[in-house]
């Protein structure tokens, strides 16, 4: 289980109680407010609004030149096309603007590039295929303001490009007809976060003049692009996203509800991260590992037995790319184990002939959960290789990428997520340089953010109230996570086939239950009895019509566990094992005296087999949590000297056949090259 650094968020509570006393709230909610930066009654007054205003679209820069242009082709009945992206954001915007245009009469088309043989964005052979088919207009949603020579290249054919899009424009923008992008530097729009499915909504307003029967037919396209393009939930997106999940929930279109059904949550009243991680991921998955065609058709479908088709082939679709990216994922794990240049990196660089360039984002954000490092997963087809990065919060994969593009053919993204192109001769040397970045800024531990510290007697229906004043949740507006510190497990229950856990804990005289998922009970290292901290969400559980408090469990650790020094000594364990320079107190530090290694051997003997992290180690066998490279240096001298056992899955076992042989310390290459360094065995 990778560790991370528990922070709780910086809060006023002398702020919170003001918010509580001025706005005559509960004082939870008070401090769930304060935690997200709301600073006073009237801040909090808009972000709990219902219906937050939304902004005149004709602030957004080119929004009047693009409605004259599009209005023009739907009066002279031009062919339009809408130009979109293939995952969920770009399908679904897609789907918005076409149906809107064809309601308005136009003569319409779609056109959405396909991953693999097209890739991302406009091309030429796409613009020419669509100048072939008689379209006078192109209009595209969240893609384009990157496509300057495809442009120029329209213009050549004598085709008109509308572009509508919401990512960072670079240093030249298209000559393009109109290009409406928030982020353009002479924008005028105050709110700037809206995703590719929120600027098609705006030019729908800016071309129909009403707002709200706009937001009536379409939020809940708007809503499942934002959610699944984890765009900010604040200001506007959180108006945009409240009406589409409502009408998810209370009048999904056709497409939409067969979905619901494929996938099972048809009588599942959904939240935002529950539209974030049920259906969301199913359109994308279209895109992913299919065809993103399928997705639209189904959004397209006016009736739910005609949708029913296209539901079932993107839920098997959706199944689908779950076993590739497990497939790829297993192949990039034991990659890593079997590496130490880069299972000891600070950015890990993986990468696999043929490996599915639709799942390594996914396989990619997998290996940052479990290792707790920026990830860097390359697909290879022959000479040429194309990445896919995921990073931790504080270190911009971004800047490291910029800090190391003569390694690259390409990239582009953003801090948290990038992707690039790379020769695969050339993988090595990215690695080597995305290291010597990382070593120049520093890496931050990764962290949890817990919104505050709460006793477990709070969590009621009154909390559930609470909690659902601040939907829609994600980001920018986290779902909220709690503390719960120094409770005694009293029990441990496998469920659902034995892949899940329910515990039962205590503390005082309050008794909660808590599901912690994806854990088996030979995987559980907490024994009854032990004092833990817990990490949780709290969601609302209907059950035969009685509502109840759901207790989900995000992380677990042993109470009073000194985790930054933990975190802090298994970093130096890295940078050993990386074989990075150590000074002499480092070398130190890592040796293990003969007493230490002793009481590690013992330890192991009397637990064989031992499958747990080093941080359980430590707490079973007395060693302070800082000193757990020192245990990590001893268990690789223990099984160099054959004395221990190491399994293929990280665990340890004591070697029966070495009962009776004399081990020599001196022996121990480890232990040489440390006391070379400046390490002493005593």
């Amino acid at each position: 289980m990778q560790r991370k650094l528990w922070q709780l968020s910086p809060c006023d509570k002398d702020l919170a109680a003001q918010l509580s006393e001025d706005c005559g709230m509960d004082p939870i909610l008070a401090l769930l407010l304060a935690s997200r930066g709301i600073q006073d009654e009237e801040q909090a007054a808009l972000f709990l609004s219902d219906e937050t205003e939304l902004s005149d679209p004709f602030l957004l820069a080119d929004m009047e030149k693009a409605v004259e242009r599009v209005g023009q082709a739907i009066e002279n009945f031009e062919k339009i096309a809408v130009f979109g992206d293939y995952d969920a954001d770009g399908v679904t915007s897609t789907a918005l603007l076409y149906l809107y245009l064809s309601k308005q009469g136009a003569d319409v088309q779609c056109y959405i590039p396909d991953r693999i043989t097209e890739g991302y964005g406009m091309s030429k052979a796409a613009i020419q295929k669509l100048k072939d088919d008689g379209v006078k207009l192109i209009v595209t949603v969240d893609t384009g303001v990157a496509a300057v020579e495809e442009t120029e290249f329209a213009k050549s054919l004598g085709m008109d490009i509308v572009i509508t899009d919401h990512h960072q424009p670079g240093e030249t923008l298209p000559d393009a007809v109109a290009v409406v992008d928030p982020h353009r530097a002479d924008c005028p729009s105050e709110f700037k976060e809206y995703a590719g499915g929120g600027v098609a909504f705006l030019l729908a307003c800016a071309l129909d003049g009403d707002f709200e029967s706009v937001l009536d037919e379409f939020s809940d396209l708007v809503a499942l692009g934002t959610l699944a393009d984890v765009v900010s939930l604040t200001g506007e997106n959180r108006t945009l996203v409240k009406a589409g999940v409502q009408r998810l929930n209370h009048n999904p279109r056709p497409g939409f509800a067969a979905l619901k059904a494929a996938s099972g949550t048809q009588n599942r009243a959904l939240t935002a991260s529950g539209v974030a991680f049920t259906l969301a991921p199913r359109i994308n998955a279209a895109g992913r590992v299919g065809s993103a065609m399928t997705a639209l058709k189904l959004l397209l479908c006016e009736t739910e037995e005609e949708a029913r088709p296209f539901a079932e082939e993107i839920e098997q679709e959706n199944h689908r790319r779950q076993a590739i990216e497990a497939e790829i994922s297993n192949a990039a794990i034991a990659q890593i184990e079997a590496d130490p240049a880069i299972r000891y990196a600070s950015v890990l660089v993986v990468s696999g002939e043929g490996w599915h360039p639709g799942v390594i984002g996914i396989v990619a954000a997998r290996l940052v959960s479990r290792y707790g490092k920026p990830a860097v997963v390359i697909t290879t087809d022959g000479d040429t290789g194309k990445g896919s990065c995921r990073s931790i919060d504080g270190f911009s994969i971004f800047d490291a990428l910029c800090a190391v593009k003569e390694h690259l053919t390409h990239f582009g993204g953003h801090p948290g997520a990038a992707g690039l192109g790379v020769k695969t001769q050339n993988i090595g040397a990215l690695r080597e340089a995305l290291d010597a970045y990382a070593a120049k800024v520093g890496m931050p531990f990764p962290t949890l953010t817990l919104d505050f510290k709460l006793n477990p007697s709070y969590i009621n229906l009154a909390l559930l109230d609470t909690l659902a004043v601040l939907e829609p949740c994600g980001c920018g507006n986290p779902v909220p996570t709690f503390g719960l510190y120094n409770m005694t497990l009293r029990a441990v229950k496998p469920v659902g086939e034995g892949k899940h856990l329910r515990l039962t804990l205590q503390k005082g005289i309050t008794e909660l239950t808590a599901m912690l998922f994806s854990v088996t009970l030979a995987q559980f290292p907490f024994k009854l009895g032990d004092a833990v901290d817990l990490a949780v969400q709290v969601d609302r559980n209907v059950f035969r019509g009685e509502v109840k408090p759901s207790v989900h469990i995000r992380a677990i650790r042993f109470s009073g566990l000194d985790e930054e020094n933990f975190l802090k000594s298994v970093r130096l364990y890295e940078k050993y094992r990386h074989g990075d320079t150590l000074n002499e107190k480092e070398a130190a530090f890592l040796c293990p005296s003969r007493t230490f290694l002793l009481s590690v051997y013992k330890f192991i003997r009397a637990n064989s087999p031992w499958h747990f992290d080093i941080d359980v180690f430590c707490k079973r066998s007395g060693c302070p949590a800082a000193n757990a490279a020192t245990v990590l240096v001893a268990l690789d001298v223990l099984c160099e000297l054959h004395l221990i056992l190491k399994d293929g899955e990280g665990g340890f076992s004591f070697n029966e056949e070495s009962i009776g042989q004399k081990a020599d310390l001196a022996d121990s290459e480890i232990l040489k090259a440390l006391q070379e360094r400046g390490g002493a065995l005593s």
